[in-house]
């Protein structure tokens, strides 16, 4: 595997973002490229075609795989309150909106969504970049700033 220094936080919120912009890596030196899908940049753009094997293009998740981490959430949290709620909020007609909505019912299960999805995303991203035969840098002074109940859950996953 080959070690880039990539801002992991970025890529996590590009693999997270359902906008128009579509995003890339650039493989050589771990800067992300940002396309408007709508109104492409002519230069940007030209960039990208010029040397394909350069970039990779970032795949968002998509509406099954935000449902999927929302489902799998469900597994851990052990409120039997909010539990069933938020699974039959998962089955409505508008999943996710219905989701955000119950969830704002119980707290507990309010904060804990937001450090579960960082988390996913960011096993979601490694899983990516291995897929590409790259591993990020090490980031001391974001592992340092971590507390340490997170870091061991990203370590053990």
């Amino acid at each position: 595997m080959r070690v880039l220094t990539i801002d992991m936080h970025r890529l996590e919120r590009a693999l997270d973002d359902p906008g128009p912009l579509e995003h890339y890596l650039d493989l050589h030196s771990g800067e992300f490229i940002s396309l408007d899908g709508d109104a492409p940049d002519a230069q940007t753009l030209h960039q990208l075609e010029s040397d394909p094997e350069r970039y990779a293009g970032i795949p968002p998740l998509d509406t099954a795989d935000r449902i999927d981490m929302r489902e799998a959430f469900l597994f851990d949290l052990h409120d039997p309150h909010a539990h069933p709620l938020l699974a039959a909020a998962l089955q409505s007609r508008r999943p996710l909106r219905t989701f955000g909505y119950e969830l704002e019912q119980f707290p507990a299960a309010r904060q804990a969504w937001p450090i579960y999805e960082k988390a996913r995303l960011h096993e979601l991203a490694l899983n990516w970049l291995m897929e590409l035969g790259l591993e990020p840098a090490a980031d001391t002074a974001a592992d340092s700033a971590m507390p340490e109940g997170i870091r061991r859950r990203l370590l053990r996953a």
